[in-house]
């Protein structure tokens, strides 16, 4: 299986990310996009990127 779900998000200059719970929303020179993810995500900002990740490495 791919892991390339495991890497950091890089965030560009110019881009605001907002995150509150497990909605996201990011805001940039091209427009807004919000997003939420299910309840068992993990979503954290580091160093100028994003850390998305699941609670385990089952398909479900």
């Amino acid at each position: 299986m791919s892991r390339i779900g495991n890497q950091p998000i890089p965030v560009p200059d110019g881009v605001d990310i907002d995150i509150k719970s497990n909605d996201v929303t990011v805001k940039g020179p091209r427009g807004t996009l919000t997003r939420t993810f299910h309840e068992d995500m993990s979503i954290s900002r580091e160093n100028g990127t994003v850390l998305v990740a699941r609670p385990s490495d089952t398909g479900e």
